[in-house]
């Protein structure tokens, strides 16, 4: 599965949120974190798509059309994996309340 992540400013949320109810990007995994929450000190959210190549690139294109930062190679890697493990975090806590 492809991703992308993209770091957006917080004050360009309805530009966000309109990007995202596109019908081919809706139907991908999409996550959305705070910087903080991934102890990133910035003031942004990022947003990371998963799904379908087709999806990824129209989902550059969208986010390039908005002027959005796609998150260089490296720093996307790091991210990714901040997010996932917070993802396996919880699956882990869930799976030890309902065990």
């Amino acid at each position: 599965m492809d991703y992308v992540i993209f770091g957006i400013e917080k004050s360009k949320k309805k530009a966000l949120d309109i990007i995202l109810i596109d019908d081919l990007i809706s139907r991908q995994s999409i996550t959305i974190r705070d910087a903080s929450a991934i102890d990133i000190k910035k003031d942004m959210q990022y947003v990371l798509i998963e799904g379908d190549e087709m999806a990824i690139k129209k989902a550059v294109e969208l986010f390039e059309k908005e002027n959005f930062k796609r998150e260089p190679v490296k720093e996307a890697e790091k991210i990714y994996r901040k997010i996932k493990e917070q993802e396996d975090n919880a699956a882990a806590g869930v799976g030890f309340i309902f065990g």
